[in-house]
Protein backbone atom coordinates (compact mmCIF):
# COMPACT_ATOMS: atom_id res chain seq x y z
CA UNK A 1 0.00 0.00 0.00
CA UNK A 2 1.41 3.05 -0.43
CA UNK A 3 0.43 7.10 -0.40
CA UNK A 4 0.70 10.05 -2.62
CA UNK A 5 3.18 12.08 -0.01
CA UNK A 6 2.89 15.46 -2.23
CA UNK A 7 -0.62 15.42 -1.03
CA UNK A 8 -0.21 13.68 2.20
CA UNK A 9 -0.41 16.57 4.16
CA UNK A 10 -3.55 17.93 2.84
CA UNK A 11 -5.11 14.15 3.55
CA UNK A 12 -4.20 14.58 6.62
CA UNK A 13 -5.96 17.99 7.55
CA UNK A 14 -8.54 17.40 6.19
CA UNK A 15 -8.57 13.99 8.04
CA UNK A 16 -7.93 15.28 11.36
CA UNK A 17 -10.47 18.61 10.94
CA UNK A 18 -13.43 15.51 10.01
CA UNK A 19 -12.60 13.00 12.71
CA UNK A 20 -12.17 16.06 15.27
CA UNK A 21 -15.50 16.66 14.67
CA UNK A 22 -16.72 13.31 14.62
CA UNK A 23 -15.52 12.49 17.47
CA UNK A 24 -16.55 15.79 19.29
CA UNK A 25 -19.61 14.26 18.46
CA UNK A 26 -18.92 11.60 19.91
CA UNK A 27 -17.82 12.43 22.96
CA UNK A 28 -21.08 14.70 23.74
CA UNK A 29 -23.28 11.29 23.15
CA UNK A 30 -21.75 9.14 25.30
CA UNK A 31 -21.16 11.49 27.90
CA UNK A 32 -24.36 12.00 28.43
CA UNK A 33 -25.60 8.44 28.08
CA UNK A 34 -22.85 7.19 30.67
CA UNK A 35 -24.23 10.33 32.92
CA UNK A 36 -27.76 9.52 32.81
CA UNK A 37 -27.66 5.47 32.73
CA UNK A 38 -24.74 4.75 34.89
CA UNK A 39 -23.55 5.09 38.67
CA UNK A 40 -20.42 6.35 38.09
CA UNK A 41 -21.23 8.77 35.16
CA UNK A 42 -23.64 10.45 37.72
CA UNK A 43 -20.87 10.67 40.10
CA UNK A 44 -18.21 12.31 37.65
CA UNK A 45 -21.24 14.55 36.41
CA UNK A 46 -21.18 16.27 40.00
CA UNK A 47 -17.91 16.31 40.42
CA UNK A 48 -17.08 17.66 36.85
CA UNK A 49 -19.75 19.42 34.84
CA UNK A 50 -19.77 22.79 37.38
CA UNK A 51 -16.48 22.89 36.26
CA UNK A 52 -16.74 22.67 32.70
CA UNK A 53 -19.27 24.44 32.57
CA UNK A 54 -19.49 28.12 30.66
CA UNK A 55 -21.14 29.43 33.73
CA UNK A 56 -18.48 28.19 35.84
CA UNK A 57 -15.66 30.17 37.55
CA UNK A 58 -13.52 29.38 34.65
CA UNK A 59 -16.06 30.11 31.79
CA UNK A 60 -15.13 28.48 28.41
CA UNK A 61 -11.56 28.19 29.38
CA UNK A 62 -12.19 24.40 30.48
CA UNK A 63 -14.30 23.19 27.18
CA UNK A 64 -12.12 24.73 24.91
CA UNK A 65 -9.08 23.19 26.63
CA UNK A 66 -10.34 19.95 26.84
CA UNK A 67 -11.34 21.04 22.67
CA UNK A 68 -7.60 20.91 22.55
CA UNK A 69 -6.39 17.73 24.38
CA UNK A 70 -8.94 16.24 21.86
CA UNK A 71 -7.81 17.68 18.45
CA UNK A 72 -4.08 16.19 19.73
CA UNK A 73 -5.14 13.14 20.65
CA UNK A 74 -6.72 13.09 16.64
CA UNK A 75 -3.36 14.34 15.30
CA UNK A 76 -1.63 11.88 17.39
CA UNK A 77 -3.96 8.79 15.70
CA UNK A 78 -3.04 10.57 12.15
CA UNK A 79 1.00 10.37 13.25
CA UNK A 80 1.12 6.38 13.59
CA UNK A 81 -0.78 6.06 10.54
CA UNK A 82 1.18 8.20 8.26
CA UNK A 83 3.82 6.28 10.44
CA UNK A 84 2.53 2.40 8.90
CA UNK A 85 2.79 3.87 5.67
CA UNK A 86 6.12 4.94 6.09
CA UNK A 87 7.54 1.57 7.66
CA UNK A 88 5.97 0.09 4.88
CA UNK A 89 7.78 2.10 2.14
CA UNK A 90 11.35 1.25 4.29
CA UNK A 91 10.80 -2.28 4.00
CA UNK A 92 9.21 -2.69 1.10
CA UNK A 93 12.29 -0.25 -0.53
CA UNK A 94 14.76 -2.92 1.51
CA UNK A 95 13.39 -5.73 -0.10
CA UNK A 96 13.58 -4.43 -3.65
CA UNK A 97 17.01 -3.15 -3.16
CA UNK A 98 15.47 0.23 -3.56
CA UNK A 99 18.25 2.73 -2.20
CA UNK A 100 16.86 6.44 -3.44
CA UNK A 101 13.26 5.20 -2.62
CA UNK A 102 14.80 4.41 0.93
CA UNK A 103 16.49 7.09 1.67
CA UNK A 104 13.27 9.33 0.91
CA UNK A 105 11.39 7.83 3.01
CA UNK A 106 14.05 8.41 6.13
CA UNK A 107 13.58 11.79 4.69
CA UNK A 108 9.85 11.93 5.33
CA UNK A 109 10.25 9.68 8.78
CA UNK A 110 12.41 12.37 9.83
CA UNK A 111 9.59 15.05 8.65
CA UNK A 112 7.33 13.11 10.70
CA UNK A 113 9.54 12.41 13.91
CA UNK A 114 9.93 16.11 14.28
CA UNK A 115 6.00 16.76 14.01
CA UNK A 116 5.35 14.08 16.36
CA UNK A 117 7.74 15.38 19.21
CA UNK A 118 6.22 18.59 18.27
CA UNK A 119 2.59 17.00 19.36
CA UNK A 120 3.45 14.98 22.09
CA UNK A 121 4.95 17.63 23.88
CA UNK A 122 2.39 20.10 22.86
CA UNK A 123 0.06 17.37 24.17
CA UNK A 124 1.16 16.92 27.61
CA UNK A 125 1.40 20.55 28.16
CA UNK A 126 -2.24 20.87 27.34
CA UNK A 127 -3.45 17.97 29.37
CA UNK A 128 -1.71 18.87 32.09
CA UNK A 129 -2.71 22.08 32.24
CA UNK A 130 -6.23 21.37 31.78
CA UNK A 131 -5.73 18.41 34.90
CA UNK A 132 -3.96 20.69 37.40
CA UNK A 133 -6.76 23.67 36.60
CA UNK A 134 -9.33 20.57 37.71
CA UNK A 135 -7.55 20.02 40.23
CA UNK A 136 -7.54 23.51 41.74
CA UNK A 137 -11.17 23.64 41.55
CA UNK A 138 -12.30 20.47 42.52
CA UNK A 139 -9.68 21.19 45.70
CA UNK A 140 -11.89 24.08 46.45
CA UNK A 141 -15.22 22.65 45.78
CA UNK A 142 -14.93 19.51 48.03
CA UNK A 143 -13.11 21.81 50.92
CA UNK A 144 -15.34 24.61 50.36
CA UNK A 145 -18.19 22.00 50.26
CA UNK A 146 -16.82 20.17 53.69
CA UNK A 147 -15.98 23.75 55.30
CA UNK A 148 -19.65 24.99 54.72
CA UNK A 149 -22.00 24.89 57.68
CA UNK A 150 -19.50 23.49 59.84
CA UNK A 151 -20.03 20.22 57.93
CA UNK A 152 -16.43 19.28 59.24
CA UNK A 153 -18.11 19.19 62.40
CA UNK A 154 -21.07 18.18 62.48
CA UNK A 155 -20.27 15.19 60.24
CA UNK A 156 -19.37 13.04 62.97
CA UNK A 157 -23.21 13.18 64.51
CA UNK A 158 -24.36 11.67 61.12
CA UNK A 159 -25.49 8.01 60.18
CA UNK A 160 -23.58 8.22 56.89
CA UNK A 161 -20.46 9.31 59.00
CA UNK A 162 -17.11 9.15 56.80
CA UNK A 163 -14.04 8.01 57.46
CA UNK A 164 -11.19 10.13 56.90
CA UNK A 165 -11.76 13.04 54.81
CA UNK A 166 -8.29 14.17 55.14
CA UNK A 167 -7.52 11.76 52.92
CA UNK A 168 -10.46 12.18 50.71
CA UNK A 169 -9.06 15.43 50.12
CA UNK A 170 -5.49 15.38 49.90
CA UNK A 171 -5.37 11.83 47.81
CA UNK A 172 -8.62 11.43 45.44
CA UNK A 173 -9.01 15.31 44.85
CA UNK A 174 -5.40 14.98 43.18
CA UNK A 175 -6.01 11.46 41.62
CA UNK A 176 -9.78 12.30 40.20
CA UNK A 177 -9.13 15.26 37.21
CA UNK A 178 -5.28 12.85 36.26
CA UNK A 179 -7.38 9.75 35.80
CA UNK A 180 -10.23 10.86 34.47
CA UNK A 181 -7.53 12.38 31.58
CA UNK A 182 -5.78 9.18 31.29
CA UNK A 183 -8.75 6.84 30.87
CA UNK A 184 -10.38 9.44 28.42
CA UNK A 185 -8.06 10.59 26.49
CA UNK A 186 -7.00 6.54 26.09
CA UNK A 187 -10.19 5.22 25.23
CA UNK A 188 -11.06 8.30 22.82
CA UNK A 189 -7.36 7.28 21.26
CA UNK A 190 -8.04 4.02 21.33
CA UNK A 191 -11.75 3.81 19.22
CA UNK A 192 -10.24 6.59 16.81
CA UNK A 193 -7.36 3.95 16.18
CA UNK A 194 -9.67 1.28 15.83
CA UNK A 195 -11.34 2.63 13.15
CA UNK A 196 -8.30 3.86 11.52
CA UNK A 197 -6.15 0.68 11.58
CA UNK A 198 -9.01 -1.35 10.81
CA UNK A 199 -9.77 -0.03 7.36
CA UNK A 200 -5.91 -0.46 6.90
CA UNK A 201 -6.09 -4.17 7.86
CA UNK A 202 -9.06 -4.47 5.67
CA UNK A 203 -7.06 -3.38 2.54
CA UNK A 204 -3.88 -5.74 3.75
CA UNK A 205 -6.45 -8.57 4.63
CA UNK A 206 -6.79 -11.72 2.53
CA UNK A 207 -9.48 -14.38 3.03
CA UNK A 208 -8.80 -16.80 5.69
CA UNK A 209 -9.76 -20.78 5.53
CA UNK A 210 -10.83 -22.26 8.65
CA UNK A 211 -12.75 -25.71 8.47
CA UNK A 212 -13.43 -25.53 4.83
CA UNK A 213 -14.88 -22.18 4.95
CA UNK A 214 -13.18 -19.55 3.29
CA UNK A 215 -13.66 -15.93 5.49
CA UNK A 216 -13.59 -13.01 3.33
CA UNK A 217 -11.21 -10.12 4.73
CA UNK A 218 -10.19 -12.49 8.03
CA UNK A 219 -7.13 -10.92 9.58
CA UNK A 220 -10.00 -8.35 10.87
CA UNK A 221 -12.59 -10.52 11.77
CA UNK A 222 -9.42 -12.33 13.71
CA UNK A 223 -8.49 -9.59 15.23
CA UNK A 224 -11.78 -8.24 16.85
CA UNK A 225 -12.63 -11.55 17.78
CA UNK A 226 -9.36 -12.26 19.58
CA UNK A 227 -9.51 -9.32 21.72
CA UNK A 228 -13.14 -9.64 22.19
CA UNK A 229 -12.92 -12.69 23.48
CA UNK A 230 -9.88 -12.00 25.85
CA UNK A 231 -11.73 -9.02 27.01
CA UNK A 232 -14.49 -11.37 28.49
CA UNK A 233 -12.32 -13.20 30.54
CA UNK A 234 -10.40 -10.21 31.97
CA UNK A 235 -13.41 -8.42 33.09
CA UNK A 236 -14.53 -11.36 35.17
CA UNK A 237 -11.20 -11.82 36.33
CA UNK A 238 -10.65 -8.26 37.09
CA UNK A 239 -13.92 -7.11 38.29
CA UNK A 240 -13.36 -8.06 42.52
CA UNK A 241 -10.30 -5.41 42.06
CA UNK A 242 -12.71 -2.78 42.40
CA UNK A 243 -13.79 -3.60 46.14
CA UNK A 244 -9.98 -4.59 47.03
CA UNK A 245 -8.90 -1.29 45.68
CA UNK A 246 -12.14 0.52 47.55
CA UNK A 247 -10.58 -1.64 50.67
CA UNK A 248 -6.99 -0.79 50.28
CA UNK A 249 -7.52 2.96 50.78
CA UNK A 250 -10.10 2.35 53.59
CA UNK A 251 -7.72 -0.08 55.69
CA UNK A 252 -4.65 2.08 54.84
CA UNK A 253 -6.22 4.94 56.25
CA UNK A 254 -7.23 3.78 59.18
CA UNK A 255 -3.78 2.52 60.15
CA UNK A 256 -2.35 6.00 58.68
CA UNK A 257 -5.10 7.32 61.37
CA UNK A 258 -3.45 5.70 64.41
CA UNK A 259 -0.52 6.46 63.80
CA UNK A 260 -1.38 10.25 64.24
CA UNK A 261 -3.94 9.29 67.26
CA UNK A 262 -1.24 7.95 69.22
CA UNK A 263 1.12 10.77 67.95
CA UNK A 264 -1.24 13.42 69.16
CA UNK A 265 -1.27 11.66 72.43
CA UNK A 266 1.87 10.39 73.56
CA UNK A 267 2.37 11.66 76.60
CA UNK A 268 -1.12 10.16 77.76
CA UNK A 269 -0.15 7.24 76.64
CA UNK A 270 3.16 7.46 78.12
CA UNK A 271 2.07 8.55 81.39
CA UNK A 272 -0.03 4.61 81.27
CA UNK A 273 2.62 2.89 79.55
CA UNK A 274 0.12 2.13 76.97
CA UNK A 275 3.03 0.67 74.60
CA UNK A 276 1.60 -3.14 74.54
CA UNK A 277 -2.14 -2.09 74.18
CA UNK A 278 -1.32 0.67 71.57
CA UNK A 279 1.36 -2.04 69.66
CA UNK A 280 -1.71 -4.35 69.27
CA UNK A 281 -3.82 -1.95 68.01
CA UNK A 282 -1.24 -0.99 65.34
CA UNK A 283 -0.79 -4.56 64.62
CA UNK A 284 -4.33 -5.31 63.79
CA UNK A 285 -4.91 -2.65 61.69
CA UNK A 286 -1.35 -3.58 59.81
CA UNK A 287 -2.55 -6.80 59.54
CA UNK A 288 -5.67 -6.05 57.41
CA UNK A 289 -3.97 -4.07 55.35
CA UNK A 290 -1.38 -6.84 54.30
CA UNK A 291 -4.35 -9.25 53.98
CA UNK A 292 -5.81 -7.48 51.69
CA UNK A 293 -2.47 -6.19 49.94
CA UNK A 294 -2.21 -9.97 49.73
CA UNK A 295 -5.58 -10.47 48.01
CA UNK A 296 -4.80 -7.73 45.31
CA UNK A 297 -1.65 -9.27 44.90
CA UNK A 298 -3.03 -12.89 44.11
CA UNK A 299 -5.85 -11.08 42.01
CA UNK A 300 -3.42 -9.08 40.03
CA UNK A 301 -1.37 -11.72 39.39
CA UNK A 302 -4.18 -13.95 37.80
CA UNK A 303 -4.96 -10.53 35.72
CA UNK A 304 -1.75 -9.52 34.57
CA UNK A 305 -0.73 -12.78 34.00
CA UNK A 306 -3.85 -12.96 31.32
CA UNK A 307 -2.70 -9.95 29.96
CA UNK A 308 0.52 -11.03 29.28
CA UNK A 309 -0.45 -14.11 27.44
CA UNK A 310 -3.05 -12.39 25.49
CA UNK A 311 -0.75 -9.91 24.74
CA UNK A 312 2.11 -12.16 23.53
CA UNK A 313 0.47 -14.21 21.20
CA UNK A 314 -1.22 -10.99 19.69
CA UNK A 315 2.51 -10.63 18.07
CA UNK A 316 2.39 -13.77 16.34
CA UNK A 317 -0.99 -14.07 14.56
CA UNK A 318 -0.72 -11.69 11.99
CA UNK A 319 2.32 -13.06 10.75
CA UNK A 320 0.66 -16.19 11.24
CA UNK A 321 -1.87 -15.31 9.05
CA UNK A 322 -0.44 -13.57 6.14
CA UNK A 323 2.89 -16.10 5.80
CA UNK A 324 0.95 -17.85 3.22
CA UNK A 325 -0.09 -14.88 0.94
CA UNK A 326 3.79 -13.29 1.35
CA UNK A 327 5.00 -16.98 0.38
CA UNK A 328 3.06 -16.73 -2.72
CA UNK A 329 4.21 -12.93 -3.78
CA UNK A 330 0.97 -11.33 -3.28
CA UNK A 331 2.52 -9.19 -0.38
CA UNK A 332 5.22 -7.13 0.16
CA UNK A 333 7.13 -7.63 2.60
CA UNK A 334 6.44 -4.02 3.68
CA UNK A 335 2.67 -5.60 3.87
CA UNK A 336 3.97 -7.70 6.15
CA UNK A 337 5.26 -5.40 8.39
CA UNK A 338 1.98 -2.84 8.07
CA UNK A 339 -0.13 -5.68 8.85
CA UNK A 340 1.60 -6.83 11.76
CA UNK A 341 1.68 -2.96 12.69
CA UNK A 342 -2.28 -2.46 12.46
CA UNK A 343 -3.03 -5.37 13.78
CA UNK A 344 -1.04 -4.45 16.82
CA UNK A 345 -2.93 -1.07 16.34
CA UNK A 346 -6.20 -2.95 16.35
CA UNK A 347 -5.35 -5.41 19.22
CA UNK A 348 -3.76 -2.31 21.44
CA UNK A 349 -6.93 -0.50 20.59
CA UNK A 350 -9.47 -3.17 21.77
CA UNK A 351 -7.43 -4.19 24.36
CA UNK A 352 -7.23 -0.76 26.19
CA UNK A 353 -10.31 -1.05 28.15
CA UNK A 354 -8.87 -4.93 29.09
CA UNK A 355 -5.78 -3.33 30.42
CA UNK A 356 -7.58 0.18 31.92
CA UNK A 357 -9.68 -1.94 34.13
CA UNK A 358 -7.32 -1.96 37.29
CA UNK A 359 -7.31 1.80 36.99
CA UNK A 360 -10.87 1.92 36.31
CA UNK A 361 -11.69 0.18 39.45
CA UNK A 362 -9.51 2.47 41.52
CA UNK A 363 -11.25 5.26 39.87
CA UNK A 364 -14.35 3.97 40.71
CA UNK A 365 -13.68 3.80 44.28
CA UNK A 366 -12.30 7.62 44.14
CA UNK A 367 -15.52 8.26 42.59
CA UNK A 368 -17.05 6.73 45.39
CA UNK A 369 -14.99 8.02 48.27
CA UNK A 370 -15.23 12.04 46.69
CA UNK A 371 -19.38 11.77 46.23
CA UNK A 372 -19.91 9.85 49.71
CA UNK A 373 -18.10 12.82 51.44
CA UNK A 374 -20.27 15.45 50.02
CA UNK A 375 -23.20 13.43 50.66
CA UNK A 376 -21.79 13.03 54.45
CA UNK A 377 -21.57 17.11 54.39
CA UNK A 378 -24.74 17.19 53.00
CA UNK A 379 -26.20 15.00 55.46
CA UNK A 380 -24.17 17.09 58.12
CA UNK A 381 -25.72 20.92 57.13
CA UNK A 382 -29.14 19.20 56.97
CA UNK A 383 -29.39 17.84 60.92
CA UNK A 384 -31.77 20.09 62.84
CA UNK A 385 -30.29 23.27 63.99
CA UNK A 386 -30.77 25.84 66.81
CA UNK A 387 -32.54 29.30 65.27
CA UNK A 388 -29.53 31.95 65.62
CA UNK A 389 -30.60 35.35 65.67
CA UNK A 390 -28.27 38.43 65.63
CA UNK A 391 -29.26 40.77 68.64
CA UNK A 392 -27.19 42.38 71.46
CA UNK A 393 -26.14 40.59 74.79
CA UNK A 394 -27.65 36.75 74.82
CA UNK A 395 -31.30 35.72 74.94
CA UNK A 396 -31.84 32.41 74.81
CA UNK A 397 -35.89 31.32 74.35
CA UNK A 398 -37.62 27.39 75.02
CA UNK A 399 -34.05 25.87 74.30
CA UNK A 400 -33.94 21.98 74.83
CA UNK A 401 -30.80 19.98 74.60
CA UNK A 402 -31.05 16.61 74.21
CA UNK A 403 -28.48 13.40 73.85
CA UNK A 404 -28.20 11.28 70.75
CA UNK A 405 -30.94 8.67 72.47
CA UNK A 406 -33.13 11.66 72.89
CA UNK A 407 -32.30 12.08 76.78
CA UNK A 408 -32.74 15.41 78.01
CA UNK A 409 -30.09 17.46 79.61
CA UNK A 410 -31.52 20.94 79.68
CA UNK A 411 -35.30 21.42 79.36
CA UNK A 412 -36.96 24.20 77.74
CA UNK A 413 -34.14 27.02 79.15
CA UNK A 414 -34.93 30.52 78.95
CA UNK A 415 -32.33 33.49 79.76
CA UNK A 416 -31.20 36.75 78.88
CA UNK A 417 -28.26 38.97 79.29
CA UNK A 418 -27.77 42.07 78.92
CA UNK A 419 -23.80 43.94 78.59
CA UNK A 420 -21.68 43.59 81.53
CA UNK A 421 -23.74 40.47 82.74
CA UNK A 422 -21.70 37.65 83.93
CA UNK A 423 -23.56 34.07 84.29
CA UNK A 424 -21.72 31.05 85.30
CA UNK A 425 -22.85 27.19 84.43
CA UNK A 426 -22.41 24.99 86.77
CA UNK A 427 -23.43 21.39 88.09
CA UNK A 428 -22.47 17.83 88.04
CA UNK A 429 -19.63 16.01 85.66
CA UNK A 430 -21.80 15.00 82.30
CA UNK A 431 -25.02 17.54 83.27
CA UNK A 432 -24.75 18.87 79.78
CA UNK A 433 -22.60 22.45 80.45
CA UNK A 434 -20.23 21.92 77.81
CA UNK A 435 -23.24 20.88 75.48
CA UNK A 436 -24.99 23.76 76.29
CA UNK A 437 -22.35 26.26 75.30
CA UNK A 438 -22.00 23.85 72.09
CA UNK A 439 -25.67 24.75 71.65
CA UNK A 440 -25.06 27.98 72.13
CA UNK A 441 -22.53 27.83 68.91
CA UNK A 442 -24.89 26.38 67.01
CA UNK A 443 -22.61 23.18 67.07
CA UNK A 444 -24.60 20.24 68.85
CA UNK A 445 -27.67 18.94 66.46
CA UNK A 446 -29.83 17.72 68.91
CA UNK A 447 -30.99 20.88 70.36
CA UNK A 448 -34.09 23.32 69.38
CA UNK A 449 -35.08 26.57 70.67
CA UNK A 450 -33.93 30.16 69.71
CA UNK A 451 -30.08 31.79 70.74
CA UNK A 452 -30.12 35.67 69.90
CA UNK A 453 -26.72 37.06 70.52
CA UNK A 454 -24.18 39.09 68.36
CA UNK A 455 -22.62 37.28 65.17
CA UNK A 456 -18.87 36.67 63.77
CA UNK A 457 -15.87 38.61 65.66
CA UNK A 458 -18.34 39.84 68.26
CA UNK A 459 -19.22 36.94 69.92
CA UNK A 460 -16.24 34.62 71.10
CA UNK A 461 -16.01 30.61 72.23
CA UNK A 462 -12.82 29.93 74.11
CA UNK A 463 -12.47 26.04 74.97
CA UNK A 464 -11.22 24.04 77.65
CA UNK A 465 -8.14 23.11 75.19
CA UNK A 466 -7.84 26.19 72.69
CA UNK A 467 -7.22 25.84 69.10
CA UNK A 468 -3.51 26.99 68.23
CA UNK A 469 -3.39 26.81 64.22
CA UNK A 470 -0.11 26.11 62.19
CA UNK A 471 2.18 29.10 61.67
CA UNK A 472 3.96 31.46 63.80
CA UNK A 473 2.84 33.01 67.12
CA UNK A 474 0.92 36.44 65.59
CA UNK A 475 -1.27 34.34 63.57
CA UNK A 476 -1.97 32.23 66.54
CA UNK A 477 -2.41 35.02 68.37
CA UNK A 478 -4.99 36.94 65.75
CA UNK A 479 -6.99 33.59 65.05
CA UNK A 480 -9.35 33.71 63.97
CA UNK A 481 -9.26 37.28 62.19
CA UNK A 482 -6.56 38.82 59.79
CA UNK A 483 -2.59 39.06 60.90
CA UNK A 484 -3.09 42.36 59.71
CA UNK A 485 -5.28 43.86 62.72
CA UNK A 486 -2.39 41.90 65.35
CA UNK A 487 0.48 45.08 65.29
CA UNK A 488 3.76 44.74 67.78
CA UNK A 489 3.06 46.92 70.25
CA UNK A 490 -0.65 45.66 70.73
CA UNK A 491 0.14 42.05 70.50
CA UNK A 492 3.09 42.50 73.28
CA UNK A 493 0.98 44.34 75.87
CA UNK A 494 -1.92 41.62 75.80
CA UNK A 495 1.34 39.03 75.89
CA UNK A 496 2.57 40.77 79.05
CA UNK A 497 -1.15 41.78 80.56
CA UNK A 498 -1.68 37.73 80.74
CA UNK A 499 1.82 37.23 81.69
CA UNK A 500 3.45 35.56 78.86
CA UNK A 501 6.23 38.44 78.50
CA UNK A 502 8.73 35.19 77.14
CA UNK A 503 7.10 35.42 74.17
CA UNK A 504 7.14 38.88 73.21
CA UNK A 505 9.90 38.85 70.91
CA UNK A 506 8.84 35.37 69.28
CA UNK A 507 5.99 36.62 67.51
CA UNK A 508 6.93 35.61 64.14
CA UNK A 509 8.90 32.49 64.72
CA UNK A 510 7.02 29.33 63.11
CA UNK A 511 6.88 26.54 65.24
CA UNK A 512 4.21 23.79 66.20
CA UNK A 513 2.72 26.15 69.19
CA UNK A 514 0.32 23.78 70.10
CA UNK A 515 3.00 21.65 71.28
CA UNK A 516 5.95 23.95 71.99
CA UNK A 517 3.14 26.03 74.96
CA UNK A 518 2.00 24.17 77.74
CA UNK A 519 -2.01 23.88 78.69
CA UNK A 520 -1.82 26.59 80.70
CA UNK A 521 0.16 28.72 78.73
CA UNK A 522 -2.12 27.91 75.75
CA UNK A 523 -5.35 28.96 77.92
CA UNK A 524 -3.70 32.15 78.53
CA UNK A 525 -3.13 32.89 74.82
CA UNK A 526 -7.08 32.48 74.44
CA UNK A 527 -7.34 35.16 76.90
CA UNK A 528 -4.88 37.21 75.09
CA UNK A 529 -7.43 37.06 72.27
CA UNK A 530 -10.19 37.86 73.97
CA UNK A 531 -8.51 41.58 74.62
CA UNK A 532 -7.33 41.51 71.27
CA UNK A 533 -10.80 40.39 70.02
CA UNK A 534 -13.00 42.76 72.50
CA UNK A 535 -15.88 40.65 71.69
CA UNK A 536 -19.67 41.53 73.13
CA UNK A 537 -20.04 38.28 74.14
CA UNK A 538 -17.84 35.51 75.35
CA UNK A 539 -18.11 32.10 76.32
CA UNK A 540 -15.16 30.30 78.40
CA UNK A 541 -15.53 26.80 78.55
CA UNK A 542 -13.05 25.54 81.49
CA UNK A 543 -10.90 28.25 79.94
CA UNK A 544 -8.88 28.18 83.53
CA UNK A 545 -8.73 24.36 84.19
CA UNK A 546 -5.18 24.27 83.70
CA UNK A 547 -4.30 27.11 85.37
CA UNK A 548 -3.70 27.63 89.58
CA UNK A 549 -6.67 29.73 91.37
CA UNK A 550 -3.65 33.02 91.47
CA UNK A 551 -3.57 32.78 87.70
CA UNK A 552 -7.51 32.30 87.46
CA UNK A 553 -7.65 35.43 89.87
CA UNK A 554 -5.85 37.83 87.88
CA UNK A 555 -7.46 36.65 84.06
CA UNK A 556 -10.59 37.11 85.35
CA UNK A 557 -10.12 40.55 87.09
CA UNK A 558 -8.21 41.44 84.00
CA UNK A 559 -11.26 40.51 82.14
CA UNK A 560 -13.82 42.29 83.54
CA UNK A 561 -11.57 45.57 83.67
CA UNK A 562 -10.50 46.04 80.32
CA UNK A 563 -13.84 44.15 79.09
CA UNK A 564 -16.65 45.86 81.66
CA UNK A 565 -19.65 45.85 78.69
CA UNK A 566 -18.79 41.93 77.46
CA UNK A 567 -21.20 39.47 78.29
CA UNK A 568 -19.17 36.25 80.38
CA UNK A 569 -21.05 33.15 80.16
CA UNK A 570 -18.36 30.55 81.66
CA UNK A 571 -18.00 26.95 82.77
CA UNK A 572 -16.06 25.55 85.61
CA UNK A 573 -16.65 23.66 88.62
CA UNK A 574 -14.33 25.90 91.01
CA UNK A 575 -16.21 27.87 93.32
CA UNK A 576 -13.73 30.72 93.21
CA UNK A 577 -15.36 31.96 89.76
CA UNK A 578 -18.44 32.61 91.76
CA UNK A 579 -16.83 35.90 92.66
CA UNK A 580 -16.20 36.91 89.09
CA UNK A 581 -20.04 36.75 88.20
CA UNK A 582 -23.93 37.87 89.24
CA UNK A 583 -25.75 34.63 88.51
CA UNK A 584 -25.16 30.92 88.26
CA UNK A 585 -27.29 28.26 86.39
CA UNK A 586 -27.16 25.10 87.97
CA UNK A 587 -27.80 21.72 85.85
CA UNK A 588 -29.58 19.90 87.76
CA UNK A 589 -29.88 16.58 85.47
CA UNK A 590 -32.69 15.30 83.70
CA UNK A 591 -33.56 18.46 82.08
CA UNK A 592 -34.02 20.12 85.47
CA UNK A 593 -32.13 23.17 85.76
CA UNK A 594 -32.17 26.51 87.81
CA UNK A 595 -31.01 30.19 88.39
CA UNK A 596 -29.50 32.04 91.28
CA UNK A 597 -28.02 35.06 91.92
CA UNK A 598 -25.10 35.00 93.37
CA UNK A 599 -23.79 37.42 96.44
CA UNK A 600 -20.25 38.64 97.18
Amino acid sequence: MTVDWSTEWFTSLVWIVGVTLAALVGCVIAVAMLTRFTVWGRQFRRLSFPFFSPRGPEGWRPLLNAFAVLLFVIIAVRVQVVNSYITNGLYTALQELDAPTFGRYILIFTVLSVAALAQTLLAFYLQQRLVIRWRVWLNNHVVGDWLDGRAYHRGRYTRSSVDNPDQRIQEDVASMPAVSMSLATGAVGSLVALVSFTLILWQLSGPLVLGGVEIPRGMVFAAYLYVIIATVFAFRIGRPLIGLNFRNELLNASFRYSLVRLRDNSEGIAFHRGEGVERGVLNTRFAAVIDNAWAIVFRSLKFQGFNVIVSQFSQIIPLLIQAPRYFAGQLTLGDVQQTASAFGQVHDALSFFRLAYDDFASYRAVLIRLTGLLDADADARALPSVAIEEGDGLEVRDLTVRLPDDGVLVDDLDLRLTAGDALLVAGPSGSGKTTLLRSFADLWPYADGTVRRPLGDDALFLSQQPYVPLGDLRTALAYPGPVTGVDDDRAAAVLRQVQLPHLVDRLDEETDWSRRLSPGEQQRLGFARLLLVRPKVAFLDEATSALDEGMEHALYTLLREELPDTVIVSVGHRSTLNQFHAERLELLGQGRWQVATLSH
